[in-house]
């Protein structure tokens, strides 16, 4: 961010000499490791394929939609949340750069530039936009996998105004959105998003979200094995249905009832019993076939039981894998795994601040939830991109044969070792984003220049480098 004029100021804390505080004459920016993530957009094409999408019906614009949807989304990259702040970032170098203009430019939008830009989109656009998250999905990926695993999942969004659609919802005890997440635990994209009402239902259109996505990518890869997961509060019979008759794999959560618990007690008594005895903790499954009322067939149930000295802890999933029947284990695991993909909704709501949804029109925060999820995506990919040692070679294991144990071994070792490319947004950004620099423009160039005693300029050097050669291959 760019330092307005103040006059000096002095501190005494040094005991021979004062501490003085001035500003410097120079465009000054707080945000010059934006630059090597421009670059990788402009290769990826991210936000020229999002700005594409939207209708803009305006007159002569000082401002396109591509320049603010720039702005937006390297502004949440760099822990710039909403709107406002872009009455400050609108005269800094590093962002006019990223806009496309030069630091001696006219001063990008301003806040109610903005509002009126978030509050322009219509509902074809936003159709198109889920267009373009998916093909953008199915674009990154080099060669055509063999399988995918998609998690589907909510998240809550208190709201403290009266934004449209925003209602009380009980189990939460708060006034909220409801954002629902599509992410694929290959490579850790947000594929699809949706904005339920406050007091919504979390499974509420969500066979037809699964329906939507599974054609498209079946369209691109017609042989794909896809296997959806979800916790307790999605599944139900509707989605299992829709699951079955689009023939892909699912593991859905099942809350235990009362059949549930009497099916399994002998278990349990076994587990305790077991753990009394040796003192190990102790793990044992139970697999069957169970219908429900609502149910219009039976479904293969898997009940995990744990004993150990905290206590008992009973879970139960529902799914139609064709190994449940055989690994009941590790079927299980495998749905546990999700817990990983359940980080890209904290790094959506938390890191990228999508849980800042404070238009008033409720199309106003789709859209803005489509903002915070590309600014997501964007970072995702470069992780990727970036990984040292790269995502691929990380385990002699082929990724997609990956158990739950195995698989957070993997990103354990690869987040001790590489901490940009297992790295969540706060630490590229402490590490990478936020670098005060000095920008000077000249006839010739532009040079951004750092300060020399900044520890991370080995991250820099790395990510810029994979960059490039990244943009050669691309191109």
């Amino acid at each position: 961010m760019s330092i307005q004029g103040v006059d000096q100021i002095l501190f005494d804390f040094l005991p021979r000499i004062p501490v003085v505080l001035e500003v410097s004459e120079s465009e000054i920016s707080s945000d010059a490791g934006l630059l090597p993530l421009r670059q990788f957009d402009e290769a990826i094409g991210l936000t020229a394929q999002f700005a594409a999408a939207l209708a803009d019906s305006r007159r002569d614009p000082r401002h396109s939609f591509l320049e603010m949807v720039r702005s937006r989304v390297f502004g949440v990259l760099a822990d710039y949340e909403d709107q406002n702040d872009h009455d400050q970032l609108r005269s800094d170098p590093v962002f006019k750069l990223i806009a496309g203009r030069s630091p001696e430019d006219d001063d990008l939008a301003s806040q109610p530039t903005h509002s009126r830009f978030e509050n322009a989109i219509d509902i074809a656009s936003l159709n198109r936009l889920r267009d373009v998250m998916i093909e953008q999905f199915i674009e990154s990926f080099d060669v055509p996998p063999a399988h995918l695993t998609l998690d589907i999942d909510p998240y809550d969004d208190p709201a403290h105004g009266g934004q449209q659609l925003v209602l009380f919802h009980g189990y939460y005890k708060q006034y909220q959105y409801q954002p629902r997440l599509i992410t694929c635990a290959e490579n850790d994209q947000v594929v699809t998003v949706s904005l339920l009402y406050g007091s919504a239902h979390a499974g509420l259109g969500a066979e037809d979200d699964i329906a939507y996505l599974v054609k498209r990518l079946r369209i691109a890869w017609p042989h794909v094995s896809i296997h959806v997961r979800g916790d307790s509060g999605l599944g139900g019979p509707e989605l299992y249905d829709e699951c079955e008759r689009l023939g892909i794999d699912y593991s859905f959560g099942l809350k235990l009832n009362n059949v549930l618990k009497a099916e399994t007690s002998d278990l349990q008594d076994e587990a305790v019993a077991a753990h009394a005895q040796s003192g190990e903790d102790q793990r044992l499954f139970q697999a069957f076939a169970y219908r429900a009322g609502s149910w219009r067939c039976p479904r293969w149930t898997i009940v995990k039981v744990e004993a150990n000295a905290v206590g008992t802890n009973r879970r139960a999933i529902v799914t139609n894998r064709p190994g449940g029947r055989v690994l009941p284990a590790a079927a299980y695991d495998d749905y546990t795994d999700r817990g990983e993909s359940e980080n890209r909704n904290k790094e959506l709501k938390l890191d990228m601040h999508g849980g800042r949804l404070s238009d008033h029109r409720y199309l106003a925060n789709l859209f803005r939830l489509y903002l915070h999820a590309a600014a997501l995506n964007l970072l995702v990919r470069l992780r990727r991109v970036a990984a040292d040692p790269p995502a691929e070679v990380a385990s002699d294991v082929p990724q997609e044969a990956w158990e739950g144990r195995e698989r957070r071994r993997v990103f354990n070792r690869r987040r001790e070792r590489d901490p940009l490319g297992e790295g969540h947004p706060a630490t590229w950004r402490t590490r990478l984003i936020k670098v005060a620099a000095e920008v000077i423009q000249s006839g010739r160039r532009v040079l951004v220049r750092l300060s020399s005693s900044w520890p991370y300029h080995h991250h820099l050097r790395h990510v810029s480098e994979c960059v490039n050669r990244f943009a050669e291959g691309f191109t």
